[in-house]
């Protein structure tokens, strides 16, 4: 009844909905399970930023009066959680084979490929042996992307991409990490913070330049506070050579060079996994940049063929392709009243576990002038030094700083844009992008009492707090002393 090509967390999370609905599924699938996020993407890149924020903690510690940090009582081991990380990560892709197993999936080994007219898809086993044709009522195509480098003399030779950042075996005394978004970003934080002398070279200005600019201007001053070296205006490396003694020298277009490296990571982007898929004999539609064509309902160009998350390059998220997934399997398998339901890509937050982490949802003040004009829109910011930074004993210039921005539009003052930067802002996103996605308004966060002593209390009592106009989106009013909502029973 279905065949999905790629076991990553949006085509594993469909086939198993899709089963549990009774449907016959299959999963084809030429390497680890759990795709680009378990294995070399969010899970440990994760584990990698909870080992830099404790080096970070270590680092402050003298603040607290606690003392060793200078002393040879503290060290680092690379290998020591890099193991321990790997074996994580083998841990979750048996997990997955597991509930693949227990949820009645049949698992494919080898490279798939759809047959010409997409009247099947041809597998071709990884251990060799003849290409076996499958046929399926419904093809889910569910193959993610994968790291892209740039042409130039020596870049692949004498680079790794994000992927090889997680097969190195010892944290690497000179680094430079190529790229402007939020992977490069994240790679950048980790290796600064456990002890790597670390460049980072943008094409342009700064990173991040697609976020608001409260974050990224943030951002850019904290990575350069803790030490990193932002190479900027370059418009990319040119080349890498090989030196005698092993190291590299990154030679960028701009005419700069950067001597004595150790590693060079690219992250400068990513691309859609198609290569092997015959899309052109499939006749399957593709728009810029590859990406394989799709309308809400994650339905391609030909009947009966499906492709969602990363592959097909809307809002390229691990949890988005999970709920587009099951949203789908629902559709096709789970009966009339899952007709015609869709996921929305409107709204979804994102978090950046850079150093510190960012948390943001809805859209950029520039978005919203642009959209709903500058004299619609209001924007509350703040910024300011976390508590954890009080009992420190330096210039209050020199503490690392927390900032916010609630992006505001229309005469209710309906917020359809919130933006953070500082300690806690990965954990404190989840919880207002619900507010956000139900429709709340600057009124609805000032009738939340705040949480104190948290950073989070900032979006609830952002100045000038209550005098906003008393107009909520909610079904049931929070505003002026209202009673709680009661289920119905």
């Amino acid at each position: 009844d279905y065949l999905v090509i790629g076991a990553g967390s949006g085509g594993i999370a469909s086939a198993r909905r899709a089963a549990s609905y009774g449907a016959r599924v299959a999963v084809v699938e030429k390497a680890r399970l759990g795709g680009t996020c378990v294995n070399v993407g969010c899970v440990p890149k994760k584990v990698m930023w909870n080992a830099a924020s404790i080096a970070e903690t270590l680092h402050d510690m003298k603040h607290y009066g606690f003392s060793g940090y200078e002393s040879d009582a503290i060290s680092f081991d690379w290998g020591f959680i890099k193991e321990a990380r790997d074996m994580y990560i083998a841990r979750l892709n048996g997990i997955y084979e597991r509930n693949m197993g227990n949820s009645g999936v049949s698992s494919i080994i080898g490279t798939a490929s759809l047959a010409n007219d997409a009247k099947g898809v041809i597998v071709t086993p990884e251990e060799g042996g003849d290409p076996v044709t499958y046929t399926a009522k419904n093809i889910l195509i569910a193959t993610g992307g994968y790291p892209w480098f740039p042409e130039g003399e020596g870049i692949r030779e004498h680079a790794i991409s994000s992927d090889g950042f997680f097969e190195l075996e010892e944290l690497p005394g000179h680094s430079v990490v190529v790229g402007a978004g939020y992977i490069a970003v994240e790679l950048a934080g980790v290796l600064q913070a456990l002890g790597s002398e670390t460049n980072l070279v943008i094409r342009k200005e700064k990173a991040l330049r697609e976020f608001d600019e409260i974050v990224a201007d943030a951002l850019d001053d904290e990575m350069q506070r803790q030490g990193i070296t932002i190479v900027r205006n370059t418009n990319g490396v040119k080349s890498i050579t090989l030196d005698e003694d092993e190291s590299k020298t990154v030679h960028l277009n701009n005419g700069e060079v950067i001597e004595g490296v150790d590693s060079v990571i690219m992250a400068a982007g990513r691309k859609p996994l198609v290569g092997p898929l015959n899309l052109d004999g499939a006749g399957i539609e593709q728009r810029k940049g590859g990406y394989i064509a799709v309308n809400d309902f994650s339905e391609t160009n030909v009947k009966g063929v499906y492709a969602l998350g990363d592959v097909c390059g809307n809002t390229e998220l691990t949890p988005m392709a999970i709920a587009a997934g099951r949203r789908l399997a629902d559709r096709l398998f789970g009966g009339p009243d899952y007709a015609g339901v869709k996921v929305s890509y409107d709204n979804v937050p994102t978090v950046v576990f850079s150093h510190p982490p960012i948390g943001t949802i809805g859209m950029t003040e520039k978005e919203a002038i642009e959209k709903y004009g500058e004299d619609k829109v209001k924007v509350y910011r703040s910024k300011f030094a976390n508590l954890y930074y009080g009992p420190w004993q330096v210039d209050p210039d020199d503490k690392p700083k927390t900032a916010m921005k609630l992006i505001c539009a229309g005469e209710e003052e309906l917020v359809v844009g919130l933006h953070v930067i500082g300690m806690g802002a990965d954990e404190m996103l989840q919880g207002f992008g619900i507010a956000i996605k139900m429709g709340a308004t600057k009124a609805d966060f000032d009738s939340c009492i705040a949480l104190h002593p948290t950073a989070a209390e900032e979006f609830v009592t952002m100045f000038p707090w209550g005098l906003s106009k008393q107009v909520t989106g909610a079904k049931v009013s929070p505003l002026n002393g209202a009673d709680a909502p009661e289920p119905k029973l």
